[in-house]
């Protein structure tokens, strides 16, 4: 094969693997606060377990609402 083949193939080589390449970026996916607060705390940095502790609550006082009944009377 002659040197100009060889450029030409190269050349050729070289296109079809830019052609290949990616398009678009990687997307990292978004923590939630839920998430990251439950990653704090899950950790051992110190007041790692107020963290915990709060989430606790929160969560014992959204069941707590969802178990409510509404006592108001309906209008027929």
């Amino acid at each position: 094969m002659s040197q100009r083949g060889i450029i030409l193939a190269g050349a050729t080589l070289v296109l079809a693997l830019a052609a290949c390449g990616k398009d678009e970026p990687e997307v990292k996916p978004v923590r939630t606060q839920r998430e990251k607060d439950s990653i704090l705390a899950n950790s051992s940095i110190p007041y790692a377990g107020a963290v915990k502790k709060a989430m606790k609550v929160a969560d014992s006082a959204t069941a707590r609402q969802g178990r409510m009944v509404d006592t108001t009377p309906q209008d027929p």
